[in-house]
């Protein structure tokens, strides 16, 4: 009696899968993804900062240091997660020389911002210290000012073509 082993059928071939991304691409998305979750909560910051009234909060008819402080601090999460997602438009290909003029010109629009929106504090506003600071006319033009800067920046940072 011979044990033959029974015959397997052949084996057939699955459907090609469609192309999935490569791991570097994914990885890409999710640094953009990650950038404009950090822009998002960066505008959420500087919203509680600029119009307190919308959450709430509200406690002055002014607009003290502490708004300010605030809504800095949430211009600087905007810029840096605008940066993050900018940056990863590019992928694996190195920056031209307009995108890293933009990333400059992004630095230097937050410290414009900074500048005129703490010159009370710093001295070098229409209410120094010891007085109140009060964020005037002239500070808010700076504040614009700086925020023009960052955004021409950040249109810099776009890529055109990238070459592949």
């Amino acid at each position: 009696m011979s044990t033959a082993a029974p015959q397997s059928l052949p084996k057939q071939s699955a459907p090609a899968a469609p192309e999935t991304p490569t791991r570097p691409l994914r990885y890409w998305r999710r640094r953009a993804r990650v950038g404009l979750s950090i822009t998002l909560a960066g505008f959420l910051i500087f919203l509680v900062g600029a119009r307190p009234g919308l959450f709430g909060i509200d406690r002055s008819p002014v607009i003290g240091f502490v708004q300010i402080a605030v809504f800095l601090v949430g211009l600087a999460v905007i810029c840096i997660g605008g940066y993050l997602s900018l940056r990863s438009l590019w992928m694996e290909h190195p920056l031209s020389i307009s995108a890293d003029v933009g990333q400059r010109m992004v630095a230097t629009g937050y410290v414009i911002a900074v500048f005129a929106g703490m010159a009370d504090i710093f001295g070098m506003g229409s209410h120094p210290l010891p007085g109140v600071p009060y964020f005037g006319p002239w500070q808010a033009r700076g504040v614009e000012l700086g925020m023009a800067i960052i955004a021409i920046g950040f249109l810099l940072m776009l890529p055109g073509r990238v070459k592949k």
